[in-house]
């Protein structure tokens, strides 16, 4: 891996927001959310949906191809998320697992609308251990559904995506076996997916068996994950342009959320610099969307913040204001702001056109063979289950760029 990614991960490690997988012994889950995030995190609008989505992905060493396919798809499963007919409000986390005597038995990525720390982790994966067959999927399930703060909007879109090729191992005697998680999923109204990667025996019954008990959905994929790798004529300035819209912005507030948001910009970088081609246009045009912004902005950005009345010019104090900026008067600094507000409103119309272009291109341009790979199974299950709770996905709704709606303030 390239050494701007890895600088990225080092500074999350020393914030304490990543994974030590390599270092975690049995029966400890690992990873933690980003610095501060519930303390951080936005408010949902109540008419928003809610859509939380857990993967829970066997990081044994038969699982380099669907592991590799996830961090290659990940953006674009969020893209076709982001179409719900409205914005949605989107969370992802992760449960890695393998099997005790490994590296660790379970790590953990808490919900979050950050998704790019949720793809950091996922880079962390590394498909190793295993070797006996049946896995730790039981206490991967129980974490997934107990231990995260799952959405308790009535209405809300709540998926597991339980994907490896092993069964569980039974015999544990401290384990809360899998009936009883898919028991609780169910009483909480969250639908377990299963994903069979190959066909080893034993492992297809059970599969259907939990998906059957928690509401979800089975497929089955090639034991490598048969994930195509799409790149188009428009990746690379997708890419260009959403690192372009990352230079308007200013971040600002108490030396905590400053922390937060210089992490956030270094690892973005490091993503957008490290990623394939088409992930890293995937992440743009998620970002672009109403769903992405949370992602692209941060928890406090100012140009945003100012153009949405959600703070006035003059309830920030000079000391949270970048330093090259502190000196500046009220109204030099209402000129800086409106010249990024308007510089990222020209780049994001220029974005939302060429990604218009690079997905007319993908759906002219789709191989018979995509249909049968994991992140295909994953938009069937999430396309019907959502209908289930009211939540409609498709490619005909529009929003409007970000930044140019006017606040009437002076």
């Amino acid at each position: 891996m390239k050494r701007t990614l890895n600088t990225a991960l080092a500074l999350i490690a020393l914030s304490g927001s990543a994974l030590a997988m390599a270092d975690c012994p049995p029966k400890l889950i690992c990873g933690t959310p980003p610095i501060n995030e519930p303390e951080l995190q936005q408010p949902i609008v109540q008419s928003q949906p809610v859509i939380d989505v857990v993967f829970v992905l066997d990081t044994t060493g038969s699982m380099g191809g669907l592991i590799e396919g996830a961090k290659q798809k990940i953006w674009a499963i969020a893209n076709q998320i982001s179409q719900a007919q409205q914005t949605p409000v989107i969370r992802f986390g992760l449960v890695g697992y393998r099997d005790r005597g490994d590296d660790y038995v379970t790590t953990m990525t808490a919900l979050t609308e950050d998704i790019d720390t949720v793809y950091v982790d996922l880079m962390s994966y590394k498909a190793q251990g295993g070797g006996d067959t049946p896995e730790s999927v039981n206490e991967a399930l129980f974490i997934a559904i107990e231990r995260f703060e799952w959405s308790t909007n009535q209405d809300a879109l709540k998926l597991v995506y339980l994907v490896g090729d092993a069964p569980p191992k039974m015999e544990y005697q401290d384990d809360v076996k899998y009936q009883a998680s898919c028991r609780m999923a169910y009483e909480q109204g969250i639908n377990i997916n299963t994903i069979q990667c190959g066909s080893l025996g034993g492992t297809k019954a059970i599969w259907q068996e939990i998906a059957q008990l928690a509401n979800g959905a089975y497929a089955a994929i090639e034991q490598n994950g048969g994930v195509v790798a799409r790149s188009t004529p428009f990746d690379a300035q997708l890419t260009k342009l959403d690192a372009e819209i990352r230079g308007t912005m200013l971040d600002y507030g108490d030396g905590e959320v400053v922390m937060y948001q210089e992490l956030k910009r270094v690892v973005a970088s490091g993503i957008s610099h490290d990623s394939a081609p088409e992930a890293a246009a995937d992440r743009a045009v998620y970002n672009s969307s109403g769903a992405g912004r949370r992602n692209m902005l941060g928890k406090q950005e100012l140009v945003d913040d100012i153009a949405t009345g959600k703070v006035g010019l003059e309830e920030v104090e000079k000391d949270q204001l970048p330093e090259e900026l502190q000196t500046l008067s009220n109204e030099e600094l209402q000129v800086e702001v409106d010249r990024r507000r308007s510089e990222r409103a020209e780049l994001t119309k220029a974005l939302k056109e060429l990604a218009a272009k690079r997905a007319a291109y993908l759906k002219a341009n789709q191989p018979a063979s995509a249909k049968d790979g994991f992140d295909q199974k994953v938009l069937e299950a999430l396309i019907e289950q959502g209908a289930r709770v009211g939540i409609e996905f498709g490619h005909e709704k529009t929003e409007e760029p970000i930044e140019v709606k006017e606040t009437g303030e002076d």
